[in-house]
């Protein structure tokens, strides 16, 4: 079955707001391509190419999509089939005043490092300084439009939006609380490798083909009020805040929620079973909100979407 192709060039924004218009709109349940180019609009091609400061627009993402039913309340079910470099290079890079080390006078800033794509043999490999870094692609913006307010894709928020969260790749299914009819779905920031924390400020930042299918739950039996991920292993809270300890406690205060649903506890039980079961993740510690998330073993928590 063929699948729609929604590319950067039909359409992207540098912010989630609560109206947007869409370049493309989904049925309930449709597959779909989505395209995205790097979050730096292709202006770092060498070594020598340099980031003397974050642009205004960064982090272009494609859409916003419309899906077909999706109303405020209702739960948008992401399912991230298969995610493609599209390059044959990414850019790993500092920047002044940006990252974990942005004050150490030992660092560069700005430096570039371009990691070349190796397709040859059995996996795709990046290379960094001749040691090779299997690629393993992660879509680091990804949200829809917000409840309130304009937040800029350098931004995470309720909403989603640059989580640069490591499990949002391929098959994973992401689920976003729905603030305004259609959700508005937009994505990019994409990264052939990326660890979690995204310390210097990027991962290997690349464009991509996803393959997404998007679900409507409509009348969610639990409230969603930030972003959740499914892995097939573990179910996983996320949330950002302007400190690690605001986001963390988010993270586990939506674990004890589903813990709570899921089993009958009341809220201390959920809470206690949370310290035994779950386990805090750093997503990201560089953006302006930094991003943590709670995971709990599948055997222990599903969805309830």
């Amino acid at each position: 079955m063929s699948r729609a192709l929604t590319s950067s060039r039909d359409g992207h924004v540098y912010e989630f707001a609560p109206t947007m218009e869409p370049v493309y709109e989904a049925a309930d349940g449709e597959s779909l391509t989505i395209e995205t180019i790097d979050s730096l609009n292709g202006a770092i091609q060498t070594d020598d190419d340099r980031l003397d400061a974050i642009p205004e627009e960064v982090n272009a993402a494609t859409g916003p999509i419309a899906v077909e039913g999706a109303s405020p309340g209702d739960v948008l079910a992401v399912e991230i089939e298969d995610v493609r470099v599209t390059e044959d290079r990414g850019r790993v890079l500092t920047a002044p005043g940006f990252g974990l080390l942005q004050d150490d006078p030992e660092i560069e800033h700005p430096a570039t490092r371009i990691t070349e794509v190796d397709a040859e043999g059995a996996s795709e490999q990046i290379d960094f300084e001749g040691i090779d870094v299997p690629i393993e692609p992660v879509i680091g913006t990804i949200g829809v439009a917000t409840a309130e307010g304009s937040v800029s894709t350098l931004t995470p928020d309720d909403h989603g939006g640059n989580l640069d969260t490591t499990d949002m790749t391929t098959g994973t299914t992401a689920y976003f609380p729905v603030f305004q009819e259609g959700a508005m779905l937009a994505m990019g920031d994409s990264k052939a490798a990326m660890a979690d924390g995204e310390m210097c400020g990027t991962g290997a930042e690349i464009g991509t083909e996803i393959d997404v299918t998007l679900s409507v739950i409509e009348d969610p039996e639990i409230s969603l009020d930030r972003p959740l991920v499914d892995t097939g292993d573990a179910v996983k809270t996320i949330a950002s805040a302007e400190t690690m300890e605001e986001a963390v406690e988010l993270a586990n205060r939506d674990v004890v929620r589903l813990l709570a649903h899921e089993h009958g506890f009341s809220r201390t039980e959920a809470y206690l079973f949370s310290s035994l079961v779950g386990g805090l993740e750093i997503s990201q510690v560089v953006d302006p909100q930094v991003t943590a998330r709670n995971a709990v073993p599948s055997e222990y928590l599903s969805v309830p979407y």
